[in-house]
């Protein structure tokens, strides 16, 4: 196992791949997070390819999970020889992330928590005939709760492959948090704030947030009221005298309901190169921002759940949305033409 490792540290150290700038999911762990954006390392692309192979392969991995007293020990494997071998690559590579502190998932608030915590985490593996076993524990019993949660997510990865992907996972016990640097604005490339540290009424550490979105715009152009969202994030991450967490989620609607659209779906509607929203919310996707179309103005304008960004979840209605979530402690902000 030593030899192994000290080939995946030299491999590491002479890669030079382009880095891209897209989610990648961590199957054993790995993260990027609610908060700013991490740099993406020479084996990114890498694990991203064999998550994603993992993922579409789910219903042929089996996984145990057995809960210890600070930790869990997991079995997962395959009976095909080509799915087992990514499954040692991937955990192999994730300890590595483990040992190191470099992850790739930080989109997720509990993977990203769990990796603040990679000191007090011991990870022991070991290669079977289909696949890996693993034992994972921590001292802290905090962590130790961390990692039988993170086991039982990814357990949720084997059993729903993309569809638990996509998903944003709680951190047990602690408020989920868009997290960034003192002062730092969670979207850089919109919503730029004035830092205002002694002015009354300062952004609240706990606070929730619904922002209703019903305007549209320029087809062409970005959607306003998106940019606008991008703002109300980075006014809680930098401009209070300190950084506050705040979970956002937005309802689309309306004139808004196009915004949202893949860019196959927008292009065949508008006539443009794709849809240029797109970018800006994948950013507010990778913030933890939770974001919902409404079911009836969607059909209404001859759209299917199918034309939608992946990201973002299709509601029943967005009355249904709004009241739902104001009932779970959000404030409502409506945000119109």
């Amino acid at each position: 196992m030593q030899v192994r490792y000290l080939l995946i540290v030299l491999t590491m150290l002479t890669m030079s791949i382009q880095h891209q700038e897209v989610d990648a999911q961590g199957f054993g762990r790995g993260m990027r997070g609610r908060g700013g954006p991490h740099r993406h390392d020479e084996r990114h692309d890498e694990d991203h390819q064999v998550f994603q192979f993992l993922l579409q392969n789910h219903s042929k991995i089996k996984r145990t999970v057995k809960d210890l007293p600070n930790g869990v020990e997991t079995l997962t494997e395959s009976d095909d020889p080509k799915i087992a071998d990514k499954i040692k690559e991937h955990v192999e590579w994730m300890a590595y992330r483990i040992k190191e502190t470099n992850p790739i998932r930080m989109r997720d608030p509990l993977f990203a928590e769990l990796f603040r915590h990679t000191d007090k985490i011991v990870m022991e593996h070991e290669d079977t005939k289909k696949g890996v076993k693993v034992v994972e524990t921590s001292e802290d019993p905090y962590v130790a709760k961390l990692i039988q949660a993170h086991a039982k997510v990814v357990s949720k990865f084997v059993e729903r492959g993309f569809a638990e992907a996509m998903k944003n996972h709680e951190v047990p016990d602690k408020a989920v948090a868009v997290a960034s640097q003192p002062g730092s604005p969670v979207i850089k490339t919109h919503g730029s704030v004035v830092h205002m540290p002694e002015a009354a009424q300062q952004p609240r550490d706990g606070s929730k947030v619904v922002v209703d979105v019903t305007a549209g715009g320029d087809p062409e152009k970005l959607n306003p009221a998106v940019a606008k969202v991008a703002k109300y994030l980075n006014i809680y991450a930098a401009a209070g005298r300190e950084p506050a967490a705040c979970n956002f989620a937005v309802v689309f609607h309306g004139d808004a309901t196009l915004a949202i659209l893949n860019p196959d779906a927008y292009r065949a509607e508008f006539g443009t190169e794709g849809n240029p929203n797109t970018e800006l919310l994948m950013q507010l996707h990778e913030a933890g921002v939770e974001m919902y179309v409404c079911g009836q103005s969607l059909r209404s304008k001859g759209k299917e759940q199918a034309d939608v960004l992946v990201f973002v979840e299709t509601a029943v209605s967005a009355l249904t949305a709004c009241v739902n979530l104001q009932s779970d402690g959000y404030a409502y902000v409506p945000l119109g033409n």
